[in-house]
Parts: structure tokens; sequence; C-alpha cells
């Protein structure tokens, strides 16, 4: 068959087979599941790139929960209190350099319109917006020093992501599945879901694969109705009819490979049909949020309207990890049509602060709580952050400018020591001074936590080995310590 012929048929055929699979490949490999639960059981794949690799060091963790606030939340609002704020109300700032003012309309220096409390033994200060995360601050550690390298939110949120400003490279999620493999041959090793008012800030280059196998890239989970989009075949397509379809695709593929031994981006797009052959079944079942008791589901808030949208989202996280997934990426904060369904408080931080602060309080709560109880939390990262955090002077009269000079994250789970802080910005909370953290610090901390050497996880790219932290990077020495 012509060249061009293979690819006018993949083509045409494609929207099935990425639904249904290799159907007759996986019959031979005793992958075709029966009906009832053993569908979902467990078997190794032994040529998938997703095979489980013993990481080289002790790992703390074996999954990742990321809980990012989309839009850029404010830290001398929530988890770095500044009572210079208060002092010095209403005069300018001094000048310090570096980070300027982004958007005009500076104004003065402003204080924090929410109070903050002392929580648990350690006394950790937390705002009046997360009381009930604040009931968890033993188990929280909060870096108050970390530093960006944009204010803009697409390149920001792309740095948290990939540890770059530019978009092509690898997410973190992607570095973790490639260095780690999966733990469960039913699901991806990376899962997103993100808010159900819109993506993030960049949209799907935040969990994009870069020059790696699309293989590791994240796979997009909904918090309600259907958790794949286009997982199943098209109802028009009768099966034998796809049947048919996929063995002549195994027979091209097969030829393909022979022609072509070294290309390993064949393998990766049958691993990946297979795959999505084996979420059919088991996807559904691991979001299944109906099996849950009503008790976990008030832990969680789904019985509030505020809170179940968040709620939703953190309690597919912990079923998910529970099942082997490696890293987990939840988005609070998306692009709806106005733009307005995000933590970027230009106009009115304490109006924009109290409405999201409010949904996500109770979820993260719960899934702190949810983990410990399960015993999990120990073996499980969770970290907290945003693409920058805010300036302490004025805009637009109530509102907040952005400021990557400074901002706060909290890592828990995961053996950390809790209750303590990390780091400190300046008595205003214009620049980070203490124990600065870099996002590729950042980085090479998770992958640490995961029992890797952010120096030695590196992929061949154009001549060059290259690393999630570029050639940067120190492990946090406070989160390392056990």
């Amino acid at each position: 068959m012509a060249f061009t012929d293979r690819r006018k048929f993949l083509f045409e055929a494609g929207g099935g087979l990425s639904g249904l699979a290799l159907a007759s490949l996986l019959s031979e490999r005793g992958l075709l599941a029966g009906e009832g639960d053993s569908g979902c059981a467990n078997t190794p794949v032994s040529d998938s790139p997703f095979l489980p690799k013993k990481p080289p060091g002790i790992p703390r963790a074996t999954a990742v929960i990321s809980l990012f606030m989309s839009g850029g939340v404010s830290h001398m609002d929530t988890f770095d209190p500044k009572p210079a704020l208060e002092k010095y109300a209403g005069q300018p700032l001094p000048v310090k350099g570096g980070v300027v003012v982004r958007q005009g309309h500076p104004g003065p220096l402003m204080p924090s319109p929410f109070t903050f409390q002392r929580y648990g033994q350690s006394g950790l200060p937390v705002s009046e917006l997360f009381p009930n995360v604040g009931a968890h601050a033993d188990e929280l550690a909060v870096i108050r020093s970390v530093v960006g390298r944009s204010n803009d939110h697409v390149m920001a949120h792309y740095e948290l992501a990939s540890g770059t400003v530019r978009m092509g490279a690898p997410s973190v999620g992607s570095w973790v599945t490639y260095g780690l493999g999966s733990e469960n041959h039913n699901l991806p090793a990376f899962v997103v879901v993100y808010d159900a008012r819109g993506g993030p800030f960049g949209g799907p280059s935040n969990w994009s694969a870069g020059y790696m196998p699309a293989a590791f890239q994240g796979t997009v989970f909904r918090a309600s109705g259907e958790p794949v989009l286009d997982l199943k075949p098209p109802l028009s397509v009768a099966h034998e009819e796809m049947l048919q379809r996929i063995k002549l695709l195994e027979v091209l593929n097969q030829r393909d490979s022979e022609r072509n031994p070294a290309n390993g981006e064949l393998s990766a797009r049958i691993a990946s049909y297979e795959l999505a052959y084996r979420m059919q079944r088991c996807a559904p079942q691991a979001v299944a949020l109906e099996n849950e008791s009503p008790a976990t589901k008030k832990l969680y808030g789904l019985d509030n309207p505020v809170t179940e949208p968040f709620g939703r989202q953190c309690l597919m996280a912990r079923r998910l990890v529970e099942r082997g997934v490696r890293f987990v990426q939840l988005y609070h904060g998306g692009l709806g049509i106005q733009n307005t369904d995000t933590w970027d408080a230009h106009g009115n931080v304490k109006e924009n602060h109290t409405q999201h602060a409010a949904e996500v309080d109770v979820p993260m709560a719960g899934l702190l709580a949810d983990l410990r109880a399960r015993g999990l939390l120990d073996q499980t990262l969770v970290v907290w952050q945003s693409e920058f955090g805010r300036m302490p002077i004025s805009q637009r009269g109530l509102g907040r400018d952005h400021n990557p000079g400074a901002m706060s994250i909290w890592m828990a789970g995961a053996r950390i020591r809790g209750g303590q802080t990390i780091g400190a910005s300046d008595e205003f909370g214009y620049k980070a001074e203490q124990q600065i953290v870099t996002v590729h610090d950042l980085h090479a901390t998770i992958l640490h936590l995961l029992g890797m050497d952010h120096t030695k996880l590196t992929y061949s790219y154009q001549g060059r080995q290259m690393r999630l932290t570029d050639v940067y990077g120190e492990v946090i020495p406070q989160i390392a310590a056990v």
C-alpha cells in the first residue's frame, strides 16, 4: 500500500481507533477483559513505556497531587502576614528595585483586609480565608520565599509546569511519568482535572510532554459526566467493522516497525491505544464518586454547591492516587466567558479571594484529612501553588497587581515536617529576601521526594541531555529532612 494511502486510511479511521484501540493485539496479550471488576485487574504489559521503574533513591512519596490556584494568589493575604502593611498603610512603597508594577494604576501600601490566626501546636499563621486548611497547620510546610521569572499569567504557568517560561518543554508530571512509569496499567500515570468553568492560562501546554513521546503527556479527566471525552468508539461504526480496521492497522504498524526498528514513536502510539482500550472500563470506575459514603462526600464539601465542584476534583484525586496514578494535577480557576473566574484580583482582592477561597478551603482540608485517615498521606506529596504572588500596594483602589518577586507555596505529606515556614519575603511582601527558592528548586525537591536525583533524570534531545531543572536547582533542605 502506498504511503499516502496509508496516511489517508489512518486519518479516516483514527476517531474510532483511539477509542477501541488494538483489540486483536490485546486479545493475544490476554488483555481483553470480561464483565465485572476483573476487567480492571492490574496486569503488567511487558513492552509498555509505562512499566514501573524503581527510583534510584529512597522515595518518600509514590504519588503527587498538585493543587494549582490559577490567577495568582496574594501571599500577604493568605499564608504570609505582613503587619508592616498596617503600620505604613497609605504610604508609597520604598524603592527596592527588581519587580515593577505591570498594569498601571499603582497605589500606596495596602494592608490585608483579612485577619490571621495561629493554628495548631506550631502556631502557624493562616488567613481567615482558610480556617479548614488552617486546622491542618501542623502538616503544612509553608515556603514564603518562592520567586518566578515572569509576571505574565501564561509564561508563569509554564514555568511552574515545566521549569521554563516557554511552551514546548515537558511538564513536571511528564518527567515523573518518564522517570517512574505507572503503578496501574489500566489508568494514565499523569492525570489532569481542571476547573469546569474553563482551563487554566496557557491551556494544554501546561501538561504537555514537550519533546518527549506523547505517551508521557497528561490525560484530561472531567470531574463530572464522562471522565474522558471520545473514549468510546462512535455508535455509527459496527463492532466487527472496527475489529477489521484495527487488524489492518496492526498489520500496517507491524510493517512500519520492521522497516523502522528505531522508531520509538510507533511503540508509544500503540501503547497509548492499548491504554485507551483498558481505560474504557477502568476510568469510569476510578472516578465513580457515587460509590463513596455520605460522610466522605460531606468531608469534601459535595453537599454544598459552592464547594462541590472543587470537592469533586479533590475526591477524584484521592481515588486516582490510591489506584496507582503517579501525578494528579488539579486546577482551580478557569478562563470562563468573561475571564473573571480566576484568582486574578486586580479590582478587589477581598471580593475575589473571599469567593475563591470559599470554593477550595473545605475540599482541600477534606483531601488532607482523607489521605491521613486512609494511610496515604505519608506516601503522597500534596503541593499547593499559584503562578505568582501579588503586590503589597493597591491597584485600582482595592486590588493587587502581579508579583513574581515573592509568593507562598505549601507542601504536605511525604513525611515532610509540618508546622514550619521556610524562607521569608521582606517586611512588605514585595520581594523574597531570606532563602530564596526558585521554581527549579521546587522541582528538584519534588523529584527528590519521589526518590529521583534531578541532575540525573535526563532525556536526550537534539544532542543534549535535557533536565526538568535545566542546569539549576537545589533540594530545599527543610523539606528533604526527615
